[in-house]
């Protein structure tokens, strides 16, 4: 993304207190660029370590995913769920027009109940507790069109700053498409991945504060 007249942060210790606060109080951030493979390292940071008792994972995962969910620590399963769209969307689409629940309505519902669950096991999230990694959008902008899967993004990430947790959403397309566009609203920070000359970077836009930082490497 290039900057739009926000101020450019290099100090590292600046941006690392602002991610601090973003953990505090919840966020949602939204992973775009075309490098796949750039996009699983930062997931995967942003997922954090399986090893503290108190946190939960929901990874939605969509046709091609190649999130790295199957090397979760054991002991950690219970907290951990996975759900596939691809099936849950198969499966509600025969029954969409009789329930008057539309199949991708039927997979947000199903998310909020496993978050709801989670919150359940916990008797209430911590902060950050809750982590909710969703795969690449794009099977599901070839399938709906992209306002439809803005009301579904609008729910999720309203539940995921509800409780205090923190969801990144994988959009691998270029910065300036119109998905993209359409979506920045919905996200306290828009990470843009790209791989060069052999090194994998990230470069964060914060919204609130209008602040964009270097390219940092990964």
């Amino acid at each position: 993304m290039e900057d739009d007249g926000g101020a450019v942060v290099s100090d590292r210790a600046t941006f690392a207190r602002t991610l601090d606060a973003l953990k505090r109080e919840g966020s949602n951030v939204l992973l775009v660029g075309a490098a796949a493979g750039t996009h699983e390292r930062v997931c995967q940071r942003l997922l954090g370590g399986t090893n503290r008792d108190t946190r939960y994972r929901l990874f939605v995962t969509t046709e091609g995913d190649r999130l790295a969910c199957e090397n979760a620590d054991s002991d950690a399963a219970e907290r951990i769920r996975t759900i596939d769209s691809r099936a849950v969307l198969e499966t509600e689409t025969e029954s969409a027009t009789e329930s008057g629940v539309s199949s991708l309505g039927a997979l947000g519902i199903q998310i909020l109940e496993t978050i709801n669950e989670f919150d359940e096991d916990a008797d209430g999230l911590e902060p950050s507790a809750l982590r909710v990694c969703v795969g690449s959008l794009v099977p599901l902008l070839q399938e709906y069109d992209a306002e439809t899967v803005f009301r579904l993004l609008h729910v999720l990430t309203a539940r995921v700053d509800r409780s205090r947790g923190m969801g990144h959403y994988h959009v691998p397309l270029a910065p300036d498409h119109d998905a993209v566009a359409l979506f920045e609203p919905l996200f306290d920070a828009v990470v843009t991945v790209r791989s060069r000359g052999g090194t994998d970077e990230q470069r964060w836009h914060l919204r609130e504060t209008n602040t964009t930082t270097d390219w940092l490497e990964l």
